[in-house]
């Protein structure tokens, strides 16, 4: 568990040094304080990437020239500097030239916040960055593999868009890597979805009092078998089109509540069950696997929930996992007795409060 953090000018954030309840953390506080940015900190220094921005000059307070981030993990101190340009990682003081190194030692990480009700209502992309957030943290050889084609799918769309006759030669060189890296990439994501999905199920019952279903059923970008032959197949259209007409970077997860395609017919609140569903599942999916229970950092996701649901997100989430909160305030939970910490948070300065 993590068991003690120390920021140093990240975003709002001066200075700040919190100890994390082992299982429940609230973070509470008005709107634009520095909860999120505390949330998104604990992500950061577990795996190295934020849920709320790809720069990470983003992630340095304003006029200064670096930041710092250092937890307690599991009896093992980590420790994240960061400028505009470089980073530097360390594991109990010994430095790691390798993310891999770093990330072996930290937690694995679950984000929920109000943004993912996108996963049940928004376009493919935002299914698929669930998909490579969790698939990173399953499968060893995915992230390289996700690099690698994404890479490769931008040089063949600028190859495709470059000259009035395209150089299918020099296109299909590149094709030859989306299709070695497509085949990791989709079976990682099969495998993903199908392992995820009576989690999914599960928390969709639970959360809606036992009056929904759910399914999700992966939906790969190509016809199967190799991308290369299928590119082959559609020369024609990517003549026409100029960019790369099939592959992962078109995977879908088709989601469904009732037997019905939940972007169009599903309520906003079983959109937004769903949503969580598929967070929780990833939780689910994560703990089976490393037999460790993953870190949740849910954002301000309660506040948009009926009482009824509240309570049983309370009451499904994971109790092996230590889960941290925000939230702009706790009347929600007054009929609730919880073990738990809560910090408020006002203009960037964090305190310990009783709940």
């Amino acid at each position: 568990m993590l068991t003690r953090m120390i920021l140093r000018d990240f975003r709002c954030l001066a200075s700040v040094e919190v100890e994390p309840h082992p299982q429940l953390t609230f973070v509470v506080g008005h709107n634009a304080q520095g909860k999120t940015s505390l949330l998104e900190a604990v992500c950061v220094l577990m795996r190295l990437q934020s849920p709320r921005t790809s720069s990470r000059a983003d992630w340095l307070r304003f006029g200064a020239e670096s930041c710092l981030i250092e937890g307690a993990w599991e009896q093992r101190m980590l420790r994240h500097a960061q400028t505009k340009a470089t980073r530097r990682l360390a594991v109990d003081g010994a430095v790691c030239t390798r993310a891999a190194d770093y990330l072996s030692a930290s937690a694995l990480v679950v984000w929920l916040d109000h943004a993912d009700m996108n996963l049940a209502r928004g376009g493919a992309e935002h299914r698929r960055r669930h998909l490579d957030f969790t698939a990173a943290q399953l499968f060893p050889d995915y992230l390289t593999a996700l690099r690698q084609y994404e890479r490769a799918l931008r040089a063949r769309n600028f190859l495709l868009k470059r000259d009035a006759n395209i150089s299918w030669k020099q296109v299909d060189a590149y094709g030859v890597i989306l299709d070695k890296n497509a085949a990791v990439i989709t079976r990682c994501r099969r495998e993903l979805v199908h392992r995820m999905q009576p989690w999914i199920a599960d928390a969709q019952m639970k959360l809606s009092g036992a009056r929904e279903t759910a399914t999700a059923a992966y939906a790969p970008g190509f016809a199967g078998g190799s991308l290369l032959a299928e590119l082959e197949r559609m020369r024609d259209a990517e003549s026409r089109t100029r960019q790369t007409a099939a592959g992962t970077h078109r995977d879908d997860v088709l989601l469904s509540v009732g037997g019905r395609d939940a972007g169009t017919f599903a309520s906003e609140g079983q959109q937004r069950t769903l949503s969580l569903a598929l967070k929780l599942a990833q939780a689910r999916v994560l703990e089976e696997d490393r037999g460790v229970a993953p870190l949740l950092l849910l954002d301000d996701v309660f506040g948009e929930l009926d009482p009824e649901r509240r309570r049983a997100l309370l009451d499904y989430l994971p109790q092996g996992s230590q889960k941290i909160i925000t939230t702009t305030f706790l009347d929600w939970m007054s009929d609730a007795s919880l073990d738990a910490a809560v910090l408020q948070v006002d203009d960037g300065q964090v305190r310990l409060r009783n709940s």
